[in-house]
């Protein structure tokens, strides 16, 4: 694997021609939140809709202790 001289963690391989610039610039700019799972984890939570649902059910279960103190 040869390595670009410009860029040393490039590949020559590499291909960006059909690359479209800036294509999520906009939802960035917006804000992200991005979370790392660590691997014992995953396996319980395969895609961003089951760790929101999780967190969505933790949440209901904290409104309600924070209602009951």
């Amino acid at each position: 694997m040869k390595k670009m001289r410009k860029d040393p963690d490039m590949l020559e391989e590499y291909d960006f021609s059909n690359g479209i610039q800036g294509k999520y610039s906009k939802r960035y700019s917006e804000g992200t939140n991005v979370v790392v799972i660590e691997p014992d984890i995953v396996k319980y939570f395969p895609d961003h809709k089951s760790v929101n649902q999780a967190l969505r059910s933790l949440a209901g279960i904290i409104k309600k202790q924070k209602r009951t103190a």
